[in-house]
């Protein structure tokens, strides 16, 4: 594991380092000042490749960071932070991000499960809602961009409440017929990781992956309980519990969603968020439980941001029909 950078060290005569808020075992993740631009603050993720690797392996691996970084800083979108730079120092490579501060959500749920509570369902919804907005986007660019580590921890509250999708240490280009080397870090975190995901960087992983992720990073901060890991349920298939039996306040509907979110085998999931969202509606008779005039938060938990005129006609007509059916 490389030393991390001092408190002080300059990077590329512009960002000073201010101290290390994260180490993987491809490097840290820094607080650092931007001094060209007075009073702004960045997040630095710094990725240093293992030195015994073959050079040939290293370039590939260099120039799979290039790529990668390119992408990113091309991406737009609220609930994302902007990637403003990249660049090399030495064998190190670095990427420059907006720094969000706040709490994450794990940190948020672990507060409440002390207390012996639950997060509110109402401020659940409003997050799937923005999670799921971000991944539409990413689900949507060409080729899909897909993140590979979604998880609680990596969901962060800012000061404006909104959530902020703040680690791409996996991120992939869905490149049809291409094997793609994980250059910024790992593989995921196992209790959000798919069964396709074990298998590295063979380019199995797609969009389904990340919903998987979705499904149960909700299913952890739903119920407090972390979920079990895909290889233990693999062998043990019951020791998922459905959410309602840990936290009975959840919607019948949303239970669905996550289960459906949460198959083993990629095929079981939803093709994509907009497929999850439909689930949603088709349980709505469920959801007139729910706190009365929060029904049509509920409804457009899994709407997406992306061609808003059209899906936006379309929501309207799917509500209406809902609606009608009760008249």
């Amino acid at each position: 594991m490389p030393e991390p950078l001092k408190s002080g060290y300059i990077l590329k005569d512009r960002y000073v380092i201010k101290k290390p808020i994260g180490r993987g075992g491809m490097g840290s993740l820094y607080l650092a000042d931007d001094n060209r631009l007075e009073g702004r603050r960045c997040a630095i993720k710094e990725v240093q490749q293992d030195s015994e690797l073959p050079s040939d392996v290293l370039e590939q691996a260099r120039a799979q960071f290039y790529r990668e970084a390119s992408v990113l800083a091309q991406l737009d979108h609220p609930t994302l932070p902007k990637v403003s730079d990249y660049f090399s120092d030495e064998d190190r490579d670095y990427l420059v991000m907006d720094y969000v501060p706040g709490d994450d959500l794990k940190t948020l749920m672990d507060q409440a499960r002390r207390k012996g509570e639950f997060l509110r369902i109402d401020d659940l919804l409003t997050w799937g809602k923005q999670l799921a907005d971000a991944l539409v986007y990413l689900h949507n660019q060409d080729p899909p961009v897909i993140h590979r580590d979604i998880k609680p921890s990596n969901l962060k509250l800012n000061q404006q409440g909104l959530i902020k999708l703040v680690d791409f240490g996996l991120v992939k280009q869905l490149v049809p017929d291409e094997l793609t080397i994980t250059v910024i870090q790992g593989r995921g975190t196992a209790l959000y990781t798919p069964l396709e995901q074990y298998g590295g960087d063979s380019g199995h992983t797609d969009k389904r992956s990340d919903i998987y992720a979705f499904g149960a990073t909700f299913y952890h901060l739903l119920t407090n309980t972390p979920p079990p890991e895909a290889k233990q349920r693999f062998l043990m298939p019951e020791s998922l519990l459905p959410p309602r039996e840990i936290n009975s306040s959840i919607p019948r509907s949303l239970e669905q969603v996550i289960l459906s979110a949460m198959a083993l085998h990629p095929d079981g999931r939803p093709d994509d968020m907009l497929s999850l969202q439909d689930i949603h509606l088709r349980e709505h008779h469920v959801d007139l439980t729910i706190n009365g005039d929060r029904f049509s938060q509920a409804k457009e938990l899994f709407q997406s941001p992306a061609d808003r005129l059209v899906l936006g006609v379309a929501m309207a007509l799917a509500l209406t029909a809902i609606v009608t059916s009760f008249m």
